[in-house]
């Protein structure tokens, strides 16, 4: 049963504010992906996890918004626990520091800056860094580890109060943060304020289309309010006095979306590449309510198949456990039905988790020596976005079993 205490339901659109909201899927009633417990028989708070269309822009979002407070305080996500994050950011970092000719001192402020995996190459390059980030004890080890950070959720007042004692930002960055902030106005008023005129807000955000196209339905989680095209994206910043300059593709979380944005008449010449990648969304037909139908098919399907296959294996008398906790893992699990009957336990790489039990299914989660002591037959890849860096690493060890976008086994 739901939990309605600590979430509401949002019943206008995030980026058009119209009111012609549609659900098109259902993924249950879930704990947040991150509420990792101590305890497997501690009291968890479910919500539901469904996704609404908006008829009047074609935006897709969560139906029901759970308070930021119970999300975010004590996060236990580390970015740079991954040696591939931490040269995306370094190579995202260089990039803009090269294009927009930043000279020395430009202040760089990134919002959701997590351990400042981001700004650490900004501040070497000799930029300003500040981080904003309401995760407190993450925040804290930034801080201790040279980038600043203050553990405050990002506001308009914020913004103001930030330009105020620092000055205005050359570049505002928010990575894999965007999609996890409800009111959008008050966050752009506060960027704009905060931002020099000829300075470039740069956002990434999973994008749609993939999501779409690879079945990455685990990508869908409290976190995760909103789910943008470049359509959607160029449509919210046009009402709040902006303007998306470019647009490309990355290949992070399975495909996302990096979006370069200035105040409305900014400096920056609006690239083709905005009108084209909204020309492929459009003929695929994103803004259309009967491709979501479509897609919540796809994912029941998905889940019979995986299902029918832990079900094979286990009557055979194999062991399965799982590698990689990551928040899209707990809503593949939770929903899909999969517990400790199937998977014995989950090795993941952050200390942050290890030791814990992951919401929902409590299943506990153990560091990678386990594999040598407990030898598992199949090993079943919940973080696939890293299957090819964990197969190498476990290589001889088991057999891999990869979920999306649809089940297969590799190594046999």
């Amino acid at each position: 049963m739901a939990d309605s205490d600590g979430a509401f339901e949002r019943k206008t659109c995030r980026v058009c504010s119209g009111r012609s909201l549609r659900k098109v899927l259902s993924l249950g009633s879930t704990p947040p992906a991150n509420a990792f417990v101590r305890d497997p028989n501690q009291e968890e708070r479910f919500f539901p996890l469904e996704l609404s269309f908006c008829s009047d822009c074609g935006f897709v979002q969560l139906t029901h918004v759970v308070s930021p407070e119970l999300l975010f305080r004590d996060y236990v996500y580390v970015s740079s626990t991954s040696p591939v994050f931490v040269e995306h950011f370094r190579q995202l970092a260089a990039m803009v520091m090269n294009r927009f000719r930043l000279q020395p001192d430009s202040l760089v402020v990134d919002i959701g800056s997590n351990d400042g995996i981001l700004l650490r190459p900004f501040k070497e390059g000799g930029m300003r860094v500040l981080g904003i980030d309401p995760a407190e004890k993450i925040a804290a080890l930034a801080t201790k580890s040279g980038i600043e950070t203050i553990p405050i959720f990002f506001t308009a007042s914020a913004a103001a109060d930030i330009a105020a004692k620092r000055g205005k930002a050359k570049v505002i960055t928010a990575t894999s943060v965007f999609s996890h902030i409800d009111n959008l106005d008050d966050i752009l008023a506060g960027v704009k304020n905060l931002l020099a005129d000829d300075g470039v807000f740069v956002i990434e955000v999973y994008y749609l289309y993939e999501l779409l196209e690879k079945n990455l339905f685990d990508t869908i989680y409290h976190e995760h309010l909103s789910y943008f095209t470049a359509a959607t994206m160029s449509g919210l910043m046009g009402r709040l006095g902006m303007e998306v300059f470019d647009v490309s593709e990355t290949d992070t979380h399975g495909g996302s979306l990096r979006v370069f944005v200035q105040k409305k008449g900014g400096p920056n010449k609006v690239s083709g590449s905005v009108g084209q990648f909204i020309e492929m969304e459009n003929s695929k037909k994103l803004s259309d309510a009967a491709t979501y139908v479509r897609f919540a098919r796809k994912i029941g399907d998905n889940r019979e198949q995986l299902r029918k296959l832990l079900a094979d294996l286990k009557r055979d008398g194999k062991s399965i456990v799982g590698y990689g906790a990551p928040a899209k893992g707990n809503t593949l699990l939770n929903y899909f039905g999969i517990g400790r009957e199937t998977l014995d336990y989950i090795v993941d790489d952050s200390s942050w988790k290890q030791g814990l039990y992951t919401p929902g299914t409590h299943i506990p989660v153990v560091p990678f020596d386990e594999l040598s002591s407990r030898k598992p037959d199949y090993i079943l890849v919940l973080a696939w976005n890293f299957a090819e860096p964990i197969m190498r690493k476990c290589v001889g060890m088991a057999k891999f079993i990869i979920p999306v976008p649809t089940p297969r086994i590799v190594g046999e």
